[in-house]
């Protein structure tokens, strides 16, 4: 199944100019044929090309279906970027493909990027999304200051810090995490988060976990925290 990413589909009724040059001039689909919409909100749509246009392709809606996500709380991953773009891109990618909800890049002491564009990101989710046949774009969040987010996620009931702090007790990842809760998982730079940021996140109530016994860099420390809680929450459906 191919997918087209339209947000705005139900009022406007046509493919944004990206989605429908892909439509026709890639695709070469014709008034008359029958494609897929998403709105990247949870609904998938079935349309029929009415006029195809390489820069406005409009579409008739003939139906309408709600695809909820598969993991019964949001689950959101909040990261300190790498030096290298490319590899925070992947990450984006590899999380939408598993499926989560949010994506905040966290600006720590000992940060190696200290920018990042949001829009960059965003449509490697779209694309991540409709490949992946998913109907729900995750949140992507601008740069956000570690002491900031600590402070206004504190009504979640679920928050872990990933860290490599030996001598400061952690518990294991997947024995602590409980399904069906909404949950935030902190991932650290490369150099870790500093004892200051962990205490501060502690004091906050974060839990203090482990994803095991491998070293593992910061992308790929998140993505297995993300399927660490997509694993238990099938284990208990």
């Amino acid at each position: 199944m191919i997918q087209f990413f339209a947000p705005d589909i139900e009022t406007t009724g046509q493919l944004p100019e990206g989605e429908s040059q892909h439509c026709v001039k890639v695709l070469r689909h014709r008034e008359g044929d029958t494609i897929t919409v998403i709105d990247g909100r949870g609904t998938r749509l079935t349309c029929i090309i009415t006029e195809a246009h390489p820069r406005r392709t409009r579409v008739e809606i003939t139906s309408r279906e709600s695809v909820p996500p598969f993991w019964p709380a949001p689950l959101t991953v909040a990261v300190a970027p790498t030096k290298h773009l490319d590899r925070m891109e992947w990450l984006v990618e590899k999380l939408t493909e598993s499926g989560f909800d949010r994506f905040t890049p966290l600006l720590c002491r000992w940060s190696e990027r200290k920018e990042i564009k949001p829009e960059r990101l965003e449509k490697i989710a779209v694309s991540a999304m409709k490949q992946s046949l998913k109907a729900t774009l995750p949140r992507i969040d601008g740069m956000t200051p570690l002491k900031r987010f600590i402070e206004e996620t504190r009504s979640v009931p679920q928050r872990f810090i990933a860290h490599c702090e030996a001598d400061k007790p952690r518990r294991l990842l997947a024995r602590e995490y409980r399904p069906g809760v909404e949950t935030i998982v902190l991932i650290g730079p490369e150099g870790d988060f500093s004892p200051e940021e962990i205490d501060m996140a502690l004091d906050a109530g974060f839990v203090p976990v482990s994803l095991g016994d491998a070293r593992l860099r910061t992308e790929s420390a998140a993505l297995a925290a993300l399927q660490t809680f997509h694993v238990i929450n099938q284990i208990n459906s």
